[in-house]
């Protein structure tokens, strides 16, 4: 198992190049409030040289799926062959209020989706006639056809998903699939529906995004991700809410009708103050390195190929701190 590390727009090469010199496997770029994912993973190529580099994730709603092609070709290209895909179809509230795109069907527009960007990376003018996409349109032949060739016609794709048939979908279309609010054991409960398409996780990446706070009292270092998960678990309603049901799902049901209700209410910081410490410990890396050392060999244990470090602190040198004290907690897993 390597480690990854989720990039943030502000630190994103100065970090990136740090994770690199410590042996990283790999640097993801999420979207979303804060920034695109395309602009920093451009950055972050004209700053490094071996580590790969991820979307993690582009949001299906907000591009079509020829600019998502065209997007990944392109930075394949500046990063001399680093660059994997990875796409989620986002919140449903997000998906309409944000971009326009009614959420029905999500998963079927995803494989229509998929199978336009791979058709494009493939050089091949694109004429698809799916139940969702039509291309070219009615009334146009104009069919679109990247002529700049990427690297790799099979530029690796991830898939984002949460539920079991986004995780059969990933294991039947995709090369990896990108996870959030994984503890270990659900990490491999969630393994066996990829399984269930795939027969074997032969050259399938498992990428979930793990929140990670160092101090030596677990409590004050969990007390630095309440904002993060109070916003996923907030976001949107809770009859769509992706993060909320996964909150629920996971028994914390009370605590995530409070942290939905004060975020509706604008009281964010009541929201923070309401997440269970006991949901961010199962989900998250908290505490020194030694106990983190422990947590990582549980991931790795359970088929985890890299490990996602979605890193909060706000300034620079935290954060760096932060991969380090990472990079340290591997090796001490390893040696166990």
């Amino acid at each position: 198992m390597e480690l990854g590390v989720f990039l943030s727009h502000e630190t994103a090469c100065e970090v990136a190049e740090e994770a690199e010199r410590l042996g990283y496997g790999m640097a993801l770029v999420p979207e979303g409030f804060r920034s695109d994912a395309p602009s920093v993973l451009g950055a972050v190529a004209a700053r490094t040289r071996r580590i790969g580099l991820a979307s993690g994730v582009m949001q299906v709603p907000a591009r079509t799926p020829v600019m998502s092609a065209l997007t990944a070709a392109t930075l394949d290209s500046l990063s001399g062959g680093r660059f994997r895909l990875g796409l989620g179809v986002s919140n449903p509230d997000v998906s309409l209020g944000w971009y326009g795109v009614p959420f029905t069907a999500p998963l079927t527009r995803l494989r229509e989706y998929v199978e336009v960007v791979r058709m494009a990376l493939r050089g091949e003018p694109v004429r698809y006639s799916g139940r969702h996409l039509q291309l070219p349109p009615a009334g146009s032949d104009e069919a679109a056809h990247l002529v700049a060739a990427p690297v790799r016609a099979d530029i690796p794709v991830y898939l984002a998903g949460v539920g079991a048939r986004s995780l059969e979908l990933a294991g039947e279309i995709a090369d990896g699939w990108i996870g959030v609010f994984s503890p270990p054991e659900r990490i491999a409960e969630a393994l066996e529906h990829v399984r269930k398409v795939r027969g074997d996780l032969d050259g399938f990446e498992v990428v979930p995004s793990v929140p990670i706070a160092i101090a030596d009292d677990p409590r004050e270092a969990a007390d630095r991700l309440r904002g993060y998960y109070a916003n996923f678990v907030g976001l949107g309603s809770k009859e769509r809410g992706i993060y909320f049901a996964l909150a629920v799902a996971m028994g914390f049901k009370d605590a995530a009708e409070e942290i939905h209700a004060r975020c509706a209410a604008g009281d964010r910081a009541g929201a923070a103050r309401a997440v269970p410490f006991e949901f961010m410990d199962r989900t998250g890396l908290i505490g020194p390195v030694d106990r983190i050392a422990s947590r990582i060999a549980e991931y790795a244990e359970a088929g985890v190929t890299t490990l996602g470090l979605t890193v909060l602190d706000r300034t620079l040198d935290g954060q760096l701190a932060v991969v380090r004290g990472a990079a340290e907690g591997l090796r001490l897993a390893e040696v166990r």
